[in-house]
């Protein structure tokens, strides 16, 4: 009897993969940018000012920072951060579960796009909301509001940008 071996080459999704490693660094440059500045040694501090650069763009209030490596602050403030966290959340939510369950929001079509898109404007409401004087800059208040928009955007394109070839 002949035996058959089947050879499964190793495909690579590439957007899966360009999505995760976007992700690692929105995850590590923020909270590491810091300690890179405070180093002083060789290219690190140039890092350092590449992630605050990039920082400055994508963060409207990266003056905020938590202070990590006095004087150094992190790239971004608490809002964006816990933006972040939301989105690894649900990466790992999704890496788990392999994509399957009813609280992926993309397999209900557009009411899945109106229940993430409001739930997406609890970061933007709440800077509203303190631009406008109803409260000050507190990193307990502007964190939550970030990790809902986060979560938001993850329960609805981590299936679209993580699916998997059959």
């Amino acid at each position: 009897m002949q035996r058959v071996v089947l050879s499964r080459s190793l495909q690579v999704n590439w957007v899966s993969f360009f999505a995760d490693f976007l992700l690692a660094g929105m995850v590590f440059g923020p909270p590491i940018a810091p300690f890179l500045a405070a180093s002083g040694v060789f290219v690190l501090p140039g890092i350092a000012d590449i992630i605050y650069f990039m920082g400055n763009h994508v963060c409207p209030q990266p003056t905020m920072g938590l202070e990590l490596a006095p004087p150094f602050i992190m790239a971004v403030c608490m809002r964006c951060y816990g933006t972040v966290t939301g989105l690894l959340v649900t990466r790992i939510l999704y890496g788990l579960t392999d994509g399957k369950g009813i609280f992926w929001l993309n397999q209900y079509g557009w009411t899945g796009v109106a229940f993430a898109s409001v739930l997406m404007m609890a970061y933007p409401l709440e800077l509203a909301a303190q631009v406008f004087g109803l409260w000050d800059f507190n990193n307990y208040i502007v964190t939550p509001f970030g990790l809902i928009t986060g979560l938001a955007w993850g329960l609805f394109t981590m299936p679209i940008l993580h699916f998997r070839k059959l």
